[in-house]
Formats: structure tokens, C-alpha cells, sequence
């Protein structure tokens, strides 16, 4: 219903591409002065986080929340975990979330505190309550986009962000069937898809905040003259004054609505630059830290016609956003929603994600604790670092299980398990035969 009249975004993507090329600059060769440190503290302090979160993420999948440590090794990459560091000694890291045992084979198991569980069930309820708020961002992103749909596997990439439940993919776009629909085009790629337009949900965070409309229902989208906030470090002000000109001039420019159709939009055009700070303005505006990886947002160039290279769209408009380059991949920041490090307003999921990284911690190594029948299987090597990979170092007892249990790998698991509920409550762990 909204694509009738209308090229394809890809078409029209084709004809214009020539156009967006403009020169880019690398983030290491901006100016010192342009450093934001409380910002660049926010990323490096949540780079452990979400490898911890990752893990519990992975242990919440499975059907009693416990995993081999040597499974968990296949997931090096995604926590950047590199050889020869080990997985144990990692989690071992946080031992008020994980715990690791072993089980009468001497196979290394990993499971959660009762702690990280009471947090897992916390996080269901705060996502539970979020999802309305949810399809609402998602519909916005969609009004937003020129075909009126977007890719979900795309749309998957701010799962997290949008704070999306994990079944995301599954059931929850189903859920909302008066806002929008899953359709597959002739490749079969799954689409999500606006059914309906909201005339409410078509006013910007930032308009929401300087204006006031008697009757949002009756809203209509078009050309916008709102400034948008600027943040700058303290040893950037003297520059600021200096292009205090320019900043004005830019801020007083009339932009189009991220919400309006902007197919007849030129690239090059001064309301393109300022129409694209806004859309990211917006994204930015829905996340739940108020910062997203700066390669995602790649991915909806064609779909929200935006510059091809948006790290110069960002390094451009600093004061509205900031790049941070800690880790391996860029982020980039609402700068307005910061004061110093923290964030001046904390969605219920960011005071959660905080209860977690308290409880991210060290310790001295301590040996594992394992069952007493098997008391002569320790092996010393799971408590030191070395270059073995925790696959190699169990090599012999993946053997022994294989050579003698492969018809009870269901009644292993519950054996695992009920040894693991019984070291809640013991210091050694027993495993009853059946």
C-alpha cells in the first residue's frame, strides 16, 4: 500500500550511488582536542560486560542453563577471546554468575549462579514489560525506511539495542500484526513490513521535546527547523567559538522529516547532510544506551537514503554525535544523552546491565571442585594458561565419554544437572547411579 507509484529503493539507490561518494577521514587522525575521555570510559567499560552477557545468553538457551566449557570454547571469536587465553579462566573470572564443575567423566561443565539466574528472570520481566515500547520503535524504523519495509535479519542487528526479546526472529514479529507483517520477496528473504501508518508516531523524540501538539493523530510530516542539541569537551570550546558562524548557519537550516518521503531528495543537497544527522539522531533516540555500532548502521543506507560514508557524517557533526574507537569496532554516541560518563537517563535494562557488570569480578585461582568418585581425574593443567585450547585439555575425557556412555547422552545431562543443583547446597558433588 505504500510502495504503489513508487521505484524501488534499490533502483533508485542505483541511479544515485555516484552522488553520495564524498571523502571520508579516518577516526585515529581527528584532533586530541576532539577526544571525549568520559565517553571512551563508557565503551571500555562495557567491552567485559558484554562478553559476560554473551555467555549468559548462551547458558539461558539451554534447556537446564549448563554447557560444556569445551562447547562454550566454539564461541572465542564472538567474546574476542584469542588462543592462548582459556575459556575457564575466564569465566572462572566471575564467580558470582558462573560456576564450573565437573561431572563423573571429568568432562568440564559451566552453569550460572543462583545470583546470574534471579538476574536472568529479571531481564525476561524487564523485556516483557518493554515490548510494547519495542513495536513501537520498530514500527517508527519502518515509517522511516522509503519502501516502508526492512530486511529482519538486518533489523536483528539491534536486537540488543532496541532491547527486542530473543525470540525476536520467531514469535515476537508476529505479535503485533496491527503494526506490521512478515513477507518474503521472490528470493526468499524475509521482510518486515508496515501495515498501517501511525500520523502520531511520525513526530521525532527531538520535536517531542521543543514542541507542543494539541493533535498528534493529525500530524503530518514535512520540512523541520528544530536545532538539535550540541555537547562539546571543555577543552573544545574556544574552537566552537570560532565556528560559531558555521554551527548557527547549520542549525538554522530547514531539514526534511526523517518521517517524511524523501525519494526526491538530492544527494549533495544542503537538506540531504541534515535530513541524515536527523535520521541518526533518531535511531540513536530509540536505543537503550543511546549509542549503536557504527557498522550496523550501514546496512540501512539504501533503505533510509543516507550518505555512503557515515563515518564523515559523524566526524562532521561532532557535538551531536561522537565516535568512539575502543575495541574493534567503532561506536558512535548521542552525545546530548551523556553527563560525563553516565547516561542522564536510564531505561530499566541499562539499571540491569549495571546490576550485572557489579558483579563482574576477579579472584585467585581456586581449584575446581569436582565429584568424589572421580577425585583422582583433577588435572592441574584447567587451572593455569597455557597455549592447549580447552578442547585439547579434555581430549581424554570426551574419549572415555564417547567409548562408554553414547547410548544415556539425555540421562548424562540429567545426572549433570541434578550434581549441579546439589553443589548449591555442598561443598563436593555426588552423582546417584539411576
Amino acid at each position: 500500500m505504500f510502495g504503489k507509484g513508487y521505484r524501488s529503493s534499490a533502483e533508485w539507490w542505483s541511479n544515485n550511488q555516484n552522488r553520495f561518494m564524498t571523502t571520508s577521514k579516518r577516526v585515529q587522525d581527528r584532533s586530541k582536542m576532539k577526544r571525549v575521555h568520559d565517553l571512551e570510559v563508557v565503551t571500555e567499560k562495557w567491552k567485559i560486560a558484554s562478553k559476560v552477557l554473551f555467555l549468559m545468553e548462551l547458558l539461558k538457551k539451554e534447556r537446564e542453563m549448563i554447557m560444556p566449557v569445551r562447547s562454550l570454547d566454539k564461541f572465542r571469536a564472538q567474546i574476542s577471546l584469542p588462543k592462548p587465553h582459556r575459556m575457564s579462566d575466564f569465566i572462572r573470572k566471575s564467580p558470582k554468575l558462573f560456576e564450573l564443575y565437573k561431572d563423573r567423566w571429568g568432562v568440564l561443565w559451566c552453569g550460572m549462579t543462583e545470583q546470574a539466574e534471579e538476574l536472568v528472570e529479571e531481564e525476561d520481566r524487564i523485556l516483557e514489560e518493554h515490548q510494547d515500547k519495542a513495536a513501537e520503535y520498530v514500527t517508527r524504523f519502518l515509517m522511516m525506511s522509503v519502501d516502508k519495509r526492512l530486511r529482519v535479519d538486518k533489523i536483528a542487528h539491534y536486537r540488543r539495542d532496541f532491547a527486542l526479546p530473543n525470540d525476536f526472529r520467531t514469535t515476537w514479529v508476529h505479535k503485533y500484526p496491527q503494526y506490521f507483517r512478515l513477507v518474503r520477496d521472490n528470493e526468499d528473504i524475509e521482510y518486515l513490513e508496515l501495515v498501517s501508518w501511525n500520523p502520531a508516531w511520525a513526530i521525532t523524540e527531538l520535536e517531542k521535546k521543543t514542541m507542543a501538539f494539541t493533535d498528534a493523530s493529525a500530524h503530518t510530516p514535512g520540512f523541520l527547523t528544530l536545532p538539535f542539541p550540541l555537547k562539546f569537551p571543555p577543552n573544545y570550546k574556544k574552537r566552537v567559538y570560532k565556528y560559531r558562524g558555521a554551527l548557527d548557519h547549520f542549525q538554522k537550516r530547514s531539514y526534511l522529516s526523517p518521517y517524511a518521503d524523501a525519494r526526491g531528495l538530492k544527494a549533495g543537497a544542503k537538506e540531504f547532510d541534515k535530513r541524515a544527522v536527523a535520521i541518526m539522531h533518531e535511531l540513536l533516540s530509540f536505543t537503550v544506551e543511546k549509542r549503536l555500532v557504527t557498522d550496523h548502521l550501514t546496512h540501512f543506507r539504501q533503505e533510509l537514503v543516507m550518505p555512503q560514508k557515515l563515518m564523515r557524517l559523524f566526524l562532521k557533526h561532532f557535538g551531536i554525535f561522537y565516535v568512539s574507537e575502543r575495541g574493534k569496532r567503532f561506536s558512535v554516541f548521542l552525545t546530548e544523552a551523556y553527563e560525563g560518563s553516565e547516561l542522564i537517563e536510564k531505561c530499566p535494562l541499562v539499571i540491569w546491565k549495571e546490576k550485572v557488570q557489579s558483579l563482574i569480578g576477579y579472584r585467585k585461582k581456586k581449584k575446581i571442585e569436582t565429584f568424589t568418585d572421580m577425585s583422582d581425574m583433577e588435572d592441574s593443567s584447567l587451572y593455569e594458561s597455557n597455549s592447549e585450547s580447552e578442547s585439547d585439555s579434555e581430549e581424554k575425557s570426551i574419549h572415555l565419554e564417547d567409548s562408554s556412555h553414547t547410548d544415556n547422552s539425555e540421562m548424562e545431562i540429567d545426572e549433570v544437572f541434578r550434581a549441579y543443583e546439589d553443589s548449591k547446597t555442598s561443598l563436593s558433588y555426588v552423582i546417584h547411579k539411576l
